[in-house]
């Protein structure tokens, strides 16, 4: 399942949720952490769980702030409390760059990481798929995206190369899909990942900024490089036709509930 020669084949996980979902438009005293959300019966963070544990995954660490605490009693509840390392993000209120700083070690661990919002419901096949990319930097592509500014887009070329990776993209490109917030990177594209997040936290109003910008900076990089000495650096793997939703509004609650028929039960 490695993608770099030589590396583990059990990345480690970073997974990000420490928000509090404001877009939800939910009360503040009663809003639940969006891993807590309940689909089926199970949670997001049991669902989670389960799809990582199954497609190879090694040691998940949870970067948390917005009532912790109820994250931490599910999962002493599913009995998965020793297996989740919690890392406590006390400026969670800050932008995301900042949540995934605090799992900075984990990208420094000298090993391939996962990396993953929290808010997201999906099927085996979709993240079997990352875990089997051959990719040094993988990246989940959705060609089916609705219109607008809100889906971060991931840029293709005409040689099929990344070349943009925003909400509202720059760079001139051949046609574009949704990501869906998954990245899978190796030992050496996590440590470069964690010096340029480090850069991008220090820079003025970088604190507030979201942690998919490290991440574009470096595939507009890679995007400019010479390949004549190697392949590009960050790719693909298309999942467009795989069930999965992000979970940010109110509406999207109803798009996972409709979804579960095709999430459980079905084969990867």
């Amino acid at each position: 399942m490695s993608v770099t020669s030589g590396e583990p084949a059990f990345p480690n996980v970073l997974m990000l949720a420490a928000g509090r979902g404001r877009r939800l438009g939910r009360d503040p005293g009663e809003a639940l952490p969006k891993v807590l959300l309940r689909f089926g019966g199970r949670s997001l963070l049991e669902r989670h769980l389960q799809r990582l544990t199954s497609a190879g995954a090694g040691r998940v660490h949870l970067v948390v702030g917005y009532k912790s605490q109820l994250i931490e009693a599910e999962l002493e509840r599913l009995g998965r409390r020793a297996d989740v390392t919690l890392i406590h993000n006390p400026d969670w209120q800050e932008g995301s760059a900042v949540s995934l700083d605090a799992g900075r070690a984990v990208l420094q661990a000298g090993g391939p990481v996962v990396l993953m919002d929290g808010d997201v419901i999906y099927g085996q096949a979709l993240i079997e798929r990352l875990f089997r990319s051959r990719h040094e930097a993988a990246l989940l592509l959705d060609r089916e995206l609705e219109p607008g500014d809100e889906p971060v887009k991931i840029c293709v070329d005409g040689r099929g190369r990344i070349i943009d990776f925003a909400k509202r993209p720059e760079a001139a490109h051949e046609w574009h899909g949704e990501s869906v917030g998954f990245f899978r990177f190796s030992a050496g594209v996590a440590a470069g990942l964690a010096e340029r997040l480090q850069a991008t936290i220090a820079q003025p109003g970088g604190r507030a900024l979201e942690y998919e910008e490290p991440i574009r900076a470096m595939i507009r990089e890679d995007a400019e490089r010479d390949t004549s000495s190697g392949p590009a650096i960050f790719g693909f793997e298309d999942v467009s036709g795989l069930p999965w939703t992000e979970i940010d509004f109110m509406e999207d609650i109803a798009k996972a509930e409709a979804l579960l028929p095709f999430l459980d039960g079905v084969p990867a």
